[in-house]
């Protein structure tokens, strides 16, 4: 059986068709060579031998003289071809517990009633991408109508004719991501500044307060929300919403939120804006379903980073050469639902979140005993929640550590919190910060463009003004992972003077499952989307944080491989360690949640599918 490669506009009625005979029949059509190689095998194992002697005879052809197939697409297949031989070697069937030939194959034999269960739609969508990448047909080069793309005229050229055809091209590329970038709006923005003015006077006049009350931290760190009937009081919420939020704080779940960030929602929920910043602090149901469930050993649920097992002593996590984290607070103004380490956080501004003077000596004396680790990442915890007089005190101890050339403090205060940047802070700060001999830089996370305001812009320019260096931190969730959502995010940071840093897939914990998003979308915006603006602007790099052992960079495709596709769709990932060729440590093996359960939630959010449809071709 054969068929044509449909275009994006095709694929995404056939995506959400529902209709699984059409699916098969498009899947066994996308690589005749391959249904035959699984339909005629009388065996598992007769299978798997076809199945191998059929991708090398795919690239065997690409290989040929006269192939005529598109170089890139050629480039295409090879990955592809390499995916596909991973997924059907018996190592990796033995190391995830699953077997897709054996799904395949019984599906393509008119077995498929034998299954425990029939395969997702999300499973055979999957094949059918890696089937038609395999028989160079994955179309990846045409436009957002499904038009194929023409070779460049401007190749054809010389001179100044050829300079002046590319720079059509650059100005379509150009317009095509400020269009793209222009749906999502910053905190900048005169009509968020104004809607923003009248909800800061509707809390002030709630807890009493005046303009000057607004300024002070301290009365924002004395107001957090905490519950719901003063969060319902503040926001009109559903009262579902509101519901989750009472049982998690009934079980005792860290939940709060800052005045100051309150003010940042709208009225009126919005798509484009005001969703992130809800997102960032309003549990959904299943996050608190599942936190419910594992109350009795939620510290042990919940620390996916391992951090149990990468702490020598109290207070330290170390998992690289040169830096360590000091964690001397163990609470903030305000609780991201995400948070790595709500495992280790009882209650927002827990009375009794700071450490003892004795425990933080015993870790300062840790670093003393480890000189090779230079630099320390002071957080939490946010740090910055405390007193500038106990700020003075921890920082006075870790600068007479000579060894120290770098103190990173880590915050969120800068978006959820700007008034603790006064002058004085900035000025206790920089006197620690001694160019040539010690440096120190803050790193905070803002999620999206939506919580870039005057306030903290005025935080971040006092921070610049001193000397010190501000990088971001974000991670990447169903609530920034739009197209050119992440793009307006580094754009304005930017102007703010902040300096993308790091990109972090959402870590795999349960309780956040319906926030994240496929490996395969981040590897996708930084290649059609970031590529797009200049490199000071991108200057973040994309990463999955493997549990105990670290960052692994996940633009290295050498660092990590697709191993299996489940039968609900989902990706098994074998990530190697950073210390990758410099240390004998083992693979970890990940699940990453499914691209067609992405792509319907996304659908389900108003987005256009076409836009997302080269997602498959992400490894």
């Amino acid at each position: 059986m054969s068929t044509t490669a449909q275009t994006p506009i095709e694929a995404e009625a056939f995506f959400f068709s529902k209709d699984r005979s059409e699916i098969l029949r498009r899947l066994w059509g996308a690589n005749p060579a391959l249904h035959r190689a699984l339909c005629t095998a009388e065996t598992l194992e007769e299978a798997r031998t076809a199945v191998r002697r059929t991708l090398v005879e795919a690239e065997e052809k690409t290989m040929a003289a006269d192939c005529a197939l598109h170089a890139l697409e050629r480039a295409n297949l090879g990955v592809a071809v390499d995916v596909l031989r991973d997924i059907v070697a018996p190592l990796y069937e033995a190391r995830t517990g699953n077997s897709a030939l054996e799904l395949l194959w019984k599906i393509a034999r008119g077995r498929e009633h034998e299954l425990a269960e029939p395969v997702s739609i999300g499973f055979l969508l999957e094949f059918f991408h890696l089937f038609l990448a395999i028989d160079g047909r994955a179309q990846v080069y045409v436009d957002e109508e499904g038009r194929p793309l023409d070779r460049p005229d401007y190749l054809e050229l010389e001179g100044r004719a050829a300079a002046e055809r590319r720079m059509v091209a650059l100005d379509h590329l150009a317009s095509y991501a400020e269009r793209r970038m222009q749906r999502f709006p910053s905190g900048l923005e005169p009509d968020a500044v104004a809607r923003r003015a009248e909800r800061r006077e509707r809390i002030l006049d709630y807890f009493g307060g005046g303009e000057e009350d607004w300024e002070d931290y301290r009365w924002h760190l004395i107001h957090v929300i905490k519950d719901a009937r003063t969060l319902g009081d503040l926001v009109d919420l559903p009262a579902e919403q509101l519901d989750v939020v009472r049982r998690a704080t009934q079980d005792r779940i860290p939940f709060g939120i800052t005045p100051y960030y309150v003010s940042l929602m709208d009225p009126e929920p919005s798509q484009n804006g005001d969703h992130a910043i809800r997102a960032q602090v309003l549990p959904p149901l299943d996050y608190v379903d599942q936190l419910e469930s594992s109350r009795d050993e939620r510290r042990l649920a919940s620390d996916f980073m391992g951090e149990a097992e990468t702490s020598p002593v109290n207070l330290v996590t170390r998992r690289y050469p040169k830096i360590a984290i000091l964690k001397p607070f163990n609470t903030c103004a305000q609780i991201c639902v995400y948070c790595q380490r709500n495992w280790e956080i009882d209650q927002c501004m827990a009375p009794d979140a700071a450490a003892s003077t004795a425990d933080i000596d015993r870790a300062l004396e840790w670093f003393v005993a480890h000189p090779h680790v230079d630099e320390i990442l002071i957080t939490g915890g946010d740090p910055l929640v405390q007193s500038n007089r106990w700020l003075e005190r921890l920082l006075d101890k870790v600068a007479a550590l000579e060894h120290i050339y770098r103190i990173r403090v880590g915050t969120r205060t800068p978006v959820v919190l700007p008034s603790r940047w006064t002058e004085e802070t900035v000025a206790l700060l920089g006197k620690y910060h001694e160019p040539g001999r010690r440096q120190v830089c803050v790193v905070t996370h803002f999620a999206h463009p939506y919580e870039i305001t005057p306030d903290a812009q005025l935080a971040v320019d006092r921070i610049r003004r001193a000397g010190m260096l501000v990088y971001n931190q974000q991670v990447f969730t169903i609530n920034n992972a739009r197209r050119f959502e992440t793009a307006k995010l580094r754009r304005v940071l930017k102007s703010i003077g902040v300096d993308p840093y790091y990109t972090f897939n959402l870590k795999g914990k349960e309780e956040t499952r319906s926030m994240r998003v496929p490996i395969a979308r981040l590897l996708q915006e930084r290649k059609e989307e970031a590529r797009l603006l200049p490199g000071a602007d991108r200057t973040d790099e994309p990463v999955f944080n493997v549990p105990r052992l670290g960052k692994n960079h996940l633009r290295a495709r050498q660092d990590h491989r697709i191993v299996m596709i489940q039968a609900d769709g989902s990706r098994v990932y074998e990530f190697h360690p950073w210390e990758k060729y410099i240390a004998d440590i083992p693979p970890y093996y990940f699940t990453d949640v499914p691209i067609y359960d992405f792509l319907n939630e996304l659908e389900r959010r108003g987005e256009a599918i076409r836009d997302y449809w080269r997602i498959w071709y992400y490894y």
